[in-house]
């Protein structure tokens, strides 16, 4: 079915973003008043996972793991649907993980916040419960007892609002519950037995699969004071009698031993797995110190659980997907990347030692192309049909259970992904080496709890430039796990994806629980490659059904930028938790990506206008559970009339010698088809270069004009007096240099103004604020000729560049009182920003920011801020 009809030409719209909140704001929120609520929420349950049996001797299903991760970079400005980005933290090592924590929250964005809902849907794919954070930061970040006290009002009939919000918003997004930190100092007994009942209310009203963990920091008399340990300080916010407070607690980091936490634990009536120790990972990762001892006795059952705060490490200290993953890799299997060889890998055994790798693989069908959840293109039966990078962990298969088992009696073949080939997605498996009689190797891929039919078949996709693939898929039943019975693939690639199909028949009745492929031949293959682009296990029966198209595909709300950018939400009739592809038709009569999603709600964000189309068909495709895809579903918008060029230049300096190079750089609107530069005085006088450089010989004042130009029009741009040859240029300087700044506030006493302008860019040198109000001031102490203000944001301090100041006025005063403003940037993204202007007469320098930084975080970080004069 196709929707015609006209867009309204609006401002544009605001991407969706994941939720975060403080308090006040929380008990404020409902889906009907939140326009991204629907974007943010999971569309699929909860995976079932069975243990089955182990690859190595060492390790267990007793004790459980936490992960404390940071899965987003920040609090605030993260995509609901994914992005456009290559290098995101992916993290796939779910096997080993039974419980994830969203880590996020800050004193400057918000302290409650929810998963986002990519990550939900990766986590439940694997049968992981995920869990909401609320921070309730140390008073030295932040915090404010008013927070914690806000959180916990009650109502006259002792009910808690904020509770209720909690359940509610778990309840609504899709996700397992809450972990609480309340490190804010200022609290007292009164407030611990608050906390208590709040706590026990949230048990009592929660959904049954709800879970609440509670972390080590605030003790029954109110204060901040960690435990390292259940203790009698401590105990009541886990149990209190015969009521249960908190399903777990994660015990904070500077402890030897569990053995007492483990006894204290039997003695008040609990597991004690539901204690999970604390490890911080954060700064050291594979080289942290851990008293593996103190939790993991040799030869005996395990004391208590394991807590990983900040697993992130791996992706935080690496600059590519390629390093994360191999990174990532060694954090959990350990050096030698082999599950079942864990005993020699030092210090740091990696967790596949300590804790049974589980297996999401329980039903059928079962499918996976190996896609990490990120990519630099993305294909569609092997055709490529976007080809710039994007990000969408919902779309993250179950990858490979072991990473790697490669069983081989000589040299075995090499197997990682590979983010340069793939049939569906942006990944693939790539086996590759020297293939002979002697290095015949069997890669274990998959445990799986399946059961085999009279129908169930295997197929598996994959390219190869050898007539003979080489490769046997091996299948293993319940009754000899280690036992693989192999199967021919046959069909010949020649460098094109092709598939192979496999009957299971003969094993009908039969559990399967593993899968493997096996490489051998007769005959030496020096270079030696294959990729695995799908692996799909099924039912035939249940697979035959044609997919039936979406209904009611629409627009519901859409914005225009320039005329060239467009930003849109789609709706359609579907049943969430089914997979849905977005496409736009292009001119050419091609098809591109834009997204999918297991929601029956998409945001086209950013879309750009392909040349001067007036139509754009949107396109919806319903994908079933083995990849088959229906009918096309589509809508279409009009785009507004292609406009004229908008002219705009800056330039490198506006104050020169004689003689000095000055580059003028065209800024000009994105539909500029030529230029025309008009610099009377300067050699070249005309250009139409996009960026000319020029020279000016006599000292004196000049003015510049710009003419953009397209088949719809031209703009016209004049800066009068806009450079000035003086021989005094050579005695400009940086005049604001540990001079006198004050400002409206401080973040800290170490973050005062005078550290923006001391020259000093660094992680220990910048002026920060968190009042509404954000302005600097500074005293030159005389009259200078201005020329140029250079800005270091927080990214050049080493911060995220979600900090960047994004919007600010640099205004200047000769008196202190009357203020001129020379400098207006309204969406910033750079770390360091340089904005000269026409040389200024001026004493006093004032930066108001407008917009902190990229997303919600209302801190104010500037790293330096440089008057150029003379």
């Amino acid at each position: 079915m196709i929707l015609f009809f006209m867009l309204p030409h609006i401002s544009f719209a605001k991407q969706p973003e994941s939720s975060y909140w403080f308090p006040d704001t929380l008990l404020q929120w409902s889906p009907e008043k939140d326009p991204d609520a629907v974007f943010n929420r999971s569309s699929i349950p909860l995976s079932n996972r069975e243990v089955l049996y182990k690859v190595n001797n060492h390790s267990q299903s007793d004790a459980k793991l936490v992960a404390l991760s940071a899965l987003n970079e920040n609090t605030s400005g993260v995509p609901s649907q994914g992005g456009d980005n290559f290098f995101v933290n992916s993290f796939s090592y779910w096997q080993y993980t039974d419980l994830m924590v969203y880590w996020a929250g800050s004193a400057g964005e918000g302290i409650i916040v929810p998963p986002s809902a990519d990550v939900i849907d990766a986590a439940h794919k694997n049968g992981v419960p995920i869990l909401g954070n609320i921070f309730f930061p140390p008073t030295a970040y932040g915090g404010k007892i008013e927070w914690v006290n806000e959180m916990l009002t009650q109502r006259a009939d002792g009910s808690f609002p904020a509770a209720d919000k909690l359940i509610e918003v778990a309840n609504y997004y899709g996700f397992d519950g809450w972990f609480i930190n309340q490190e804010t100092a200022g609290g007292n007994g009164q407030t611990a037995e608050r906390m208590k009942e709040f706590l026990v209310y949230l048990q009592e009203h929660k959904s049954k699969n709800m879970h609440i963990m509670w972390y080590d920091a605030m003790t029954k008399t109110g204060s901040v004071n960690w435990q390292n340990a259940l203790t009698d300080q401590n105990k009541s916010f886990l149990q209190d009698a015969n009521q249960r407070v908190a399903d777990s607690m994660f015990l904070n980091f500077w402890w030897s031993s569990m053995q007492a936490s483990a006894s204290k634990a039997k003695e008040i009536g609990r597991s004690p797995y539901d204690l999970f120790a604390g490890i911080d990972v954060e700064a050291n990762g594979t080289a942290t110190s851990v008293p593996w001892q103190g939790i993991f006795p040799e030869n005996g059952q395990p004391w208590t659980s394991l807590g990983i705060y900040r697993p992130d490490w791996a992706f935080k200290s690496t600059s590519s997907t390629e390093e994360f993953y191999a990174i990532e890799n060694q954090f959990w299997v350990g050096k030698n990347g082999d599950p079942t060889n864990t005993s020699n890998n030092g210090n740091w055994k990696g967790m596949a030692h300590y804790f049974t790798d589980k297996t999401a693989v329980t039903t059928l069908p079962f499918v996976t192309h190996f896609n990490t959840g990120s990519g630099k293109f993305f294909a569609e039966n092997g055709k490529v049909v976007r080809n710039t990078a994007w990000d969408n962990r919902s779309l993250q298969d179950i990858l490979p259970t072991w990473r790697w088992i490669r069983e081989s009696n000589g040299t075995p073949l090499n197997v990682d992904f590979d983010w340069n080939e793939a049939y569906d997605g942006g990944s693939s498996l790539k086996v590759s080496g020297i293939l002979n009689k002697e290095n015949a190797t069997n890669i274990k891929l998959y445990k799986t709890d399946v059961n085999i039919q009279k129908d169930t078949e295997l197929s598996i996709t994959y390219k190869t430039t050898e007539k003979d693939p080489h490769v046997k898929v091996g299948v293993s039943f319940l009754d000899q796990p280690n036992h693989y019975k192999y199967y021919h693939v046959n069909k010949q690639s020649k460098g094109q994806w092709v598939t192979d199909t496999i009957k299971l028949h003969k094993a009908a009745g039969k559990k399967m629980v593993g899968i493997s492929l096996f490489f051998d031949s007769e005959k030496e293959r020096k270079d030696f490659q294959i990729h695995i682009g799908e692996i799909s296990v099924y039912n035939k029966h249940d697979v035959q059904q044609k997919v039936e198209p979406v209904k009611g595909v629409q627009m519901d709300q859409a914005s225009f930028k320039d005329d060239i950018y467009m930003e849109g939400a789609i709706s359609w009739q579907g049943k969430r938790g089914h997979l849905y592809e977005i496409y736009r038709k292009l001119p050419n009569g091609e098809k591109e990506w834009l997204g999918a999603t297991y929601n029956n709600h998409f945001y086209v964000a950013n879309m750009k206008r392909s040349g001067k189309e007036t139509t754009t068909n949107i396109e919806v495709i319903a994908v079933d559970s083995v990849y088959h895809r229906s009918q096309v579903s589509s809508t279409s918008f009009t785009w507004p009339p292609y406009p004229k060029p908008k002219a705009d230049f800056h330039v490198s300096r506006t104050v020169a010698a004689p003689g000095d190079e000055i580059q003028f750089f065209n800024d000009s609107s994105e539909v500029t088809e030529s230029v025309e530069w008009v610099m009377d005085g300067a050699t070249p006088a005309t250009s139409k270069e996009n960026n000319p450089i020029v020279i000016y010989d006599k000292e004196g004042v000049y003015s510049v004009k710009l003419i953009a130009k397209n088949s719809e029009g031209e703009d016209v741009i004049v800066k009068e007096n806009l450079i000035t040859i003086s021989k005094d240029a050579k005695n400009i300087t940086n005049v604001s240099l540990n001079k006198t700044a004050i400002a409206s506030g401080q973040c800290s006493s170490s973050e005062n103004p005078s550290k923006a302008i001391d020259g000093t860019v660094s992680n220990n040198s910048k002026w920060c604020t968190l009042d509404a109000d954000k302005w600097l001031k500074i005293d030159l102490g005389k009259v200078y000729s201005l020329t140029e203000f250079d800005l270091s944001h927080a990214e050049a301090g080493g911060e995220s560049p979600a900090y960047n100041t994004k919007a600010f006025t640099i205004e200047v005063s000769v008196d202190g009182e009357t203020w001129t403003p020379v400098v207006q940037v309204t969406n910033n993204q750079d770390a360091v920003t340089k904005h000269t202007i026409p040389i200024t007469q001026a004493r006093f320098v004032r930066l108001t920011i407008q917009q902190p930084t990229q997303g919600g975080d209302q801190a104010a970080r500037i790293y330096e801020l440089e008057v150029y004069g003379y």
